[in-house]
């Protein structure tokens, strides 16, 4: 999975992707057939347990820089329920009579320096990366689960939610209105983490499915036209 965090891969799938970007297509978008290209159950459940974990850790540590009250409990709802999904994977994991942590370890290097690179230099860039990247994600993990075994999908079929977007968009866009000029610097910030989450979207596929684009143009297109429609909701161009 290393081979994926290259800076100038990921501007290339960014540039090549986000010309589906535009949500006035989003209606044509067919829903996703993922049957052939769902990584394996446990290599699913170790990805998604420990991309939880690493976004809990990292709201947790950007909640002390919230300029406000308000904007510190709004990045611990991000961070809590990063840790309720990790969670509630991690059951799932037991579940099946394996180790949660043996089945994380693969992915924790590539996973680590994603969330290096897409820290953010201060708080609103932060949020804004909890937002993007948990919000891309979660869209292709729900997806994903709809190909895994019925009793996996019926114990899971709520961890993948947006429960945490209203909050935040609420404080963001208040942050937003009370100093307009890092609006721009924040769109900016949110068309660099596509590319990044993307190669993390990508690597949570079967691995003979990465490299057939027109195969998986579809799952990149509904992606971006939610990813879209989430930045829409900021006031800030995708």
């Amino acid at each position: 999975m290393v081979s994926w965090w290259n800076r100038k891969r990921a501007a290339q799938l960014a540039a090549a992707w986000l010309a589906s970007r535009n949500p006035k297509n989003a209606a044509q978008v067919e829903r996703l057939q993922l049957d052939d290209v769902s990584p394996e159950l446990d290599v699913f459940l170790g990805q998604a347990a420990y991309l939880q974990l690493s976004l809990y850790e990292t709201m947790g540590r950007a909640g002390a820089g919230a300029p406000t009250l308000s904007g510190r409990l709004v990045t611990g709802v991000l961070a809590t329920t990063a840790l309720e999904r990790h969670r509630s994977i991690v059951a799932e994991i037991e579940q099946m009579g394996e180790d949660p942590a043996e089945l994380m370890a693969p992915h924790r290097q590539a996973i680590d320096r994603f969330l290096e690179r897409t820290s953010g230099a201060d708080w609103y860039e932060s949020m804004l990366t909890g937002y993007v990247t948990a919000g891309i994600l979660n869209d292709l993990f729900a997806n994903l689960l709809r190909s895994l075994p019925a009793d996996v999908r019926q114990r899971l079929r709520t961890v993948f939610d947006s429960r945490e977007a209203a909050a935040v968009v609420e404080e963001l866009s208040a942050r937003i209105d009370e100093e307009p000029q890092v609006a721009s610097r924040l769109a900016m910030w949110g068309r660099r983490l596509v590319g990044d989450t993307l190669l993390v979207a990508r690597s949570a596929l079967a691995s003979h499915a990465r490299e057939d684009q027109e195969r998986l143009e579809p799952v990149w297109t509904e992606l971006i036209a939610a990813h879209t429609r989430r930045m829409d909701a900021l006031g800030l161009t995708a």
